[in-house]
């Protein structure tokens, strides 16, 4: 697994070069954002333990098996003390409920692990706050970091190349469109994400975006044609 420190707040973990979670940095220790492919747990904790504190909360974005892959692995290793969050809907939707009309496209795996919290808009974790983004699953959250003006935005955008909009087909790395739910909710989060004027974009699949909003824009308008 690769490690990326971008900033004094934040540290990349990349899984087979094209899976990212991500180390945010509070008093307290770590918030784990995503947990990339399953059997990654212990290279996330040791990744952890490298930087100089423990993990002391999981925050998903969504429910994909690309981003909860390792959840049941972590809560087994770090026990009851470390709390999982889970946006609302895909914590309903993993619970067996049926929230949403029509077919759910991703990856949706058996999960042992019951998130601890429930995300709403508006949620605080520490220094991120929880920003609905819905789309590309039905409850997908991006967080914001108001230290820095840091957006981790899962899965509304990737990076590899150039900044692209997950509503559409786009070559450098096509599954993320596959696994779009709602196509043109997914560009209205991504105009959302946009309308917060980030000073630095990473993302569930890609290398980090300094100064990004010209690149977002550019992405928004590719994505609207």
């Amino acid at each position: 697994m690769k490690t990326t420190v971008l900033n004094d707040h934040l540290i990349q973990l990349t899984r087979y070069g094209f899976v990212n979670a991500y180390l945010v940095r509070e008093d307290d220790g770590f918030t784990l954002v995503d947990t990339t492919m399953p059997r990654t747990g212990a290279s996330l904790i040791a990744a952890a333990s490298a930087a100089g504190a423990p993990i002391r909360r999981i925050a998903l974005t969504h429910g994909h098996g690309d981003h909860i892959g390792s959840v049941d692995e972590l809560k087994r290793s770090l026990g009851d003390d470390v709390p999982v969050l889970m946006p609302e809907l895909d914590a309903r939707i993993h619970a067996g409920e049926k929230v949403v009309e029509g077919k759910l496209t991703g990856s949706w795996p058996n999960l042992a692990t019951v998130p601890d919290v429930r995300l709403s808009a508006g949620d605080r974790l520490g220094n991120l706050e929880v920003v609905p983004s819905p789309g590309h699953s039905p409850g997908h959250v991006a967080f914001l970091d108001t230290r820095e003006r840091t957006l981790i935005a899962g899965d509304v955008y990737t990076s590899f190349g150039k900044v692209a909009v997950t509503n559409h087909f786009y070559l450098r790395f096509p599954l993320a469109a596959m696994a779009t739910y709602d196509k043109a909710e997914d560009l209205r989060s991504a105009r959302t994400l946009r309308a917060l004027d980030p000073r630095l974009l990473v993302v569930g699949h890609g290398p980090a975006i300094p100064n990004p909003t010209d690149a977002m824009d550019a992405a928004i308008a590719r994505a609207d044609r």
